[in-house]
C-alpha cells in the first residue's frame, strides 16, 4: 500500500484539486471494504452454522462463481488480469529506474531508454530466481529505503512551508486529467491480488479485518500527507516524479534510493506473474512445459516483454493511470463485489446489496472512462 507509486499522487492532486483529496480517503475506504469481501468468498457456513475456509486464491473464487458457465473460466480471466497488472508493475519500475538514472546523471549523454537498458542489465540475474525465499529478502530491503525517501522529500517539504498557499489548489478541474487521476490514485491502493494467501497465512485469521482497517487508514494518512505536503511546496510545478522537483543536491540521493528500491521491488511481482503462468501451462502435464530450460525461457521473454513495453511507453504517471484503470479497478471493484454477490446473495442485507452494486457500477464507469483518458492522454504524447 505505500509503494514506489506514491510518487505519482502529489501530480494526481495536481490535476483534480481538492478532490483529488478526497479521492484519496474514499479509495482507501472502498479498497479496504472491497478487500473483506474478497475473504468472505473464501468462507462458506457449514451445518453448524460456522464458517469454514473452502478456497485459498482469488483463482478460486472465480471458479466458483462461474462454475456453472466453465469449470475453469472465472479463473482464467482472474489469472489474465493478475499477470496483466503484475507485468505492468515490472514496466513501471523500468519506466521510473531509467527516469531516476537520467536526473540523477544529467551531464552523461544518454537517453532515458539507454538508462532503462542499463537497469534493465542488472536485472537480469531474476530469470534464475526459483524460490520466494530470495524475493522476500530484497523486498524487506524496500521497506527501509522507502520510509527514508519519504523522511528526506516530507522534510524538505516542511523546511518550504512558509512558501506554502492554498490558493495552488484548482477550483476548476479539467475532466479528463481528473479521471486519469482516479486511476493513479486506484493503483496506488490495489492489494487485493495478495490477500487471500497473506489471510490465508496469518496466525491469527481472525485479525484479518482488524489489520485491513489499520492499514489503510494509516496508508490514507501517509499518502494524503505525502502528497498533500508535496503539492504545496511546488504547485503548477509538480512533475509526473516528485523527485525530479527537488534540488540537486538532494535530487540524486533521493533518486538513487529510489533506483535501489525500484530494482529491489521488481523480482516480486516478476516472479508472481511468471509462477502464475507456468502454473497455468504445466496444468497440462505436458512433459516439454515442466522442464528446466523452458522455465528460464519463459522468464527470460516476460523480462524482455518488460524492457520493450518501458521502452515504448515511458511516461510514468499516464502509464500508471492506465494500468490503474484497466487491472486495479478490475481486481480492486469490480471482480470483488461481483463475486460477493454472486455468492453471498441470499445472506446479504439490501444495504449489502446495494453497495456492492454501487461499488461495481463506480469502479465499472471509473475504470471505463480512465482506460479512455488515459489512452487519449498517451496518443498526445506521441503526437
Amino acid at each position: 500500500l505505500q509503494g514506489i507509486f506514491v510518487l505519482g499522487l502529489p501530480y494526481a492532486i495536481l490535476h483534480s484539486g481538492y478532490s483529488g483529496l478526497f479521492l484519496i480517503v474514499l479509495a482507501a475506504a472502498l479498497c479496504c471494504y472491497t478487500g473483506k469481501i474478497l475473504i468472505t468468498c473464501l468462507y462458506e457456513e457449514n451445518e453448524d452454522g460456522q464458517l469454514i475456509r473452502v478456497r485459498d486464491t482469488y483463482e478460486d473464487i472465480a471458479n466458483a462463481c462461474c462454475r456453472k458457465l466453465s469449470p475453469n473460466l472465472g479463473g482464467i480471466v482472474v489469472n489474465v488480469t493478475q499477470v496483466m497488472e503484475l507485468i505492468m508493475t515490472c514496466i513501471l519500475y523500468l519506466v521510473v529506474s531509467g527516469n531516476l538514472l537520467l536526473h540523477s546523471f544529467p551531464y552523461v549523454p544518454m537517453t532515458e531508454k539507454t538508462w532503462s537498458v542499463i537497469a534493465f542489465i542488472t536485472l537480469l540475474p531474476c530469470v534464475f530466481i526459483k524460490t520466494l525465499k530470495i524475493v522476500s529478502k530484497l523486498s524487506q530491503l524496500c521497506s527501509l529505503v522507502h520510509f527514508i525517501i519519504l523522511f528526506v522529500v516530507m522534510t524538505y517539504c516542511l523546511t518550504q512551508i512558509h512558501q506554502w498557499s492554498w490558493a495552488k489548489f484548482k477550483l476548476s478541474i479539467e475532466f479528463e486529467d481528473f479521471l486519469i487521476s482516479i486511476g493513479v490514485i486506484i493503483f496506488s491502493y490495489t492489494s487485493q491480488i495478495f490477500l487471500p494467501t497473506l489471510e490465508g497465512n496469518m496466525k491469527k485469521p481472525g485479525e484479518f479485518r482488524c489489520m485491513l482497517n489499520w492499514t489503510h487508514f494509516f496508508a490514507c494518512v501517509l499518502k494524503t500527507t505525502f502528497a498533500l505536503t508535496a503539492f504545496l511546496t511546488w504547485g503548477e510545478e509538480t512533475k509526473e516524479v516528485i523527485t525530479d522537483n527537488l534540488p540537486s543536491f538532494l535530487q540524486t540521493l533521493v533518486n538513487l534510493c529510489l533506483l535501489t528500491k525500484a530494482l529491489l521491488s521488481y523480482p516480486l511481482p516478476f516472479f508472481a506473474a511468471t509462477e502464475i503462468v507456468y502454473a497455468c501451462i504445466s496444468r497440462g502435464n505436458y512433459s516439454n512445459y515442466s522442464s528446466p530450460l523452458f522455465a528460464l525461457g519463459l522468464r527470460g521473454s516476460f523480462l524482455l516483454l518488460t524492457l520493450l513495453m518501458s521502452m515504448f511507453i515511458p511516461h510514468f504517471a499516464l502509464l500508471m493511470g492506465l494500468t490503474g484503470s484497466i487491472t486495479g479497478a478490475a481486481m480492486t471493484f469490480l471482480l470483488p463485489s461481483l463475486f460477493h454477490l454472486k455468492l453471498k446473495w441470499k445472506k446479504l442485507s439490501f444495504s449489502e446489496k446495494c453497495t456492492d452494486i454501487s461499488v461495481f457500477i463506480l469502479g465499472f464507469l471509473c475504470s471505463l472512462a480512465g482506460i479512455v483518458c488515459s489512452i487519449r492522454g498517451l496518443l498526445k504524447v506521441f503526437g
